[in-house]
């Protein structure tokens, strides 16, 4: 009986994980197939024939080739901004006690607790007034939003972790205070910092509510344009479009797994 349960147990543990591969890695395994097709027509079991045309038309088309543009742009302008604006306050919440901190931890944290298209549509009347929207500082503004949670507690629960005892060996030694921050400090935080700069890479590049209302069709990126492939664009150039998508999303995290399977990620958000 304890065989036959073990048995059942085991089959039924491999049929959940088929399903969840077939779930994860079948829309994937459909783009890529769609990516190369001529065409493929009901009742074909399969394509009715295979080529790179469809690569080529998307780079060559001016609307598509600049929204790529747009979300590299935008992404590497976003983090700049909120490393600019969120690393000296997550050096602050991470070393120092101060009265209204864990409220402030709180807000940042709640920021993305809400449904956004709401904060978006409220933004709008303010961007309006400022004459914010569709120009690139609107857009980025609106980025920075989505951002702004993971490059403060991430990099505030490393600071958080750096030794003090190190930071004092080395002020015993006769550094100064920049000579350990930048000696001691900041590289230990380094890996967790990294993680918060991928996370919010990636958090930019894939924005599209906020882009597509602020932005409007002045600064089309990668995810909204999406919208119109779906319903002007054959599915090849939508399915191309969709793997160019996904790439930046899959090296990226690729390039962080070690720190976020060690749990930097993880640390970030138990912060206290």
């Amino acid at each position: 009986m304890t065989r036959l349960l073990k048995v059942l147990t085991g089959a039924a543990a491999t049929i959940v994980v088929g399903l969840l591969a077939v779930f994860i890695f079948g829309p994937l395994l459909w783009l890529a197939v769609r990516a190369f097709v001529t065409s493929w027509t009901f009742p074909n079991l399969g394509p009715d024939g295979w080529t790179l045309d469809w690569w080529g038309k998307v780079f060559a088309d001016d609307q598509l080739s600049n929204a790529v543009y747009n979300s590299f742009s935008f992404a590497l302008m976003t983090v700049a901004a909120s490393a600019l604006i969120c690393l000296p306050a997550a050096y602050a919440f991470g070393r120092y006690q101060f009265p209204g901190r864990r409220f402030f931890l709180v807000a940042l944290f709640a920021m993305n607790s809400f449904p956004k298209m709401g904060l978006f549509v409220t933004l709008a009347s303010l961007f309006y007034t400022l004459r914010l929207m569709e120009t690139q500082l609107g857009v980025v503004i609106v980025h920075v939003m989505g951002t702004v949670v993971f490059m403060t507690w991430i990099p505030a629960a490393a600071f958080a972790a750096v030794p003090r005892s190190l930071e004092e060996a080395a002020r015993d030694a006769g550094a100064g205070a920049l000579r350990v921050f930048f000696t001691i400090t900041l590289p230990l935080a380094l890996p967790s910092i990294l993680v918060a700069v991928i996370m919010s890479f990636l958090a930019s590049f894939d924005e599209a509510q906020g882009t597509y209302l602020v932005g409007g069709s002045t600064y089309l990126t990668m995810p909204t344009q999406m919208y119109r492939l779906v319903e002007y664009y054959p599915l090849q150039i939508a399915a191309v479009f969709s793997i160019l998508l996904s790439i930046p999303s899959v090296v990226l995290l690729a390039l962080v797994r070690k720190q976020i399977m060690g749990g930097q990620l993880a640390e970030g958000f138990q912060l206290r």
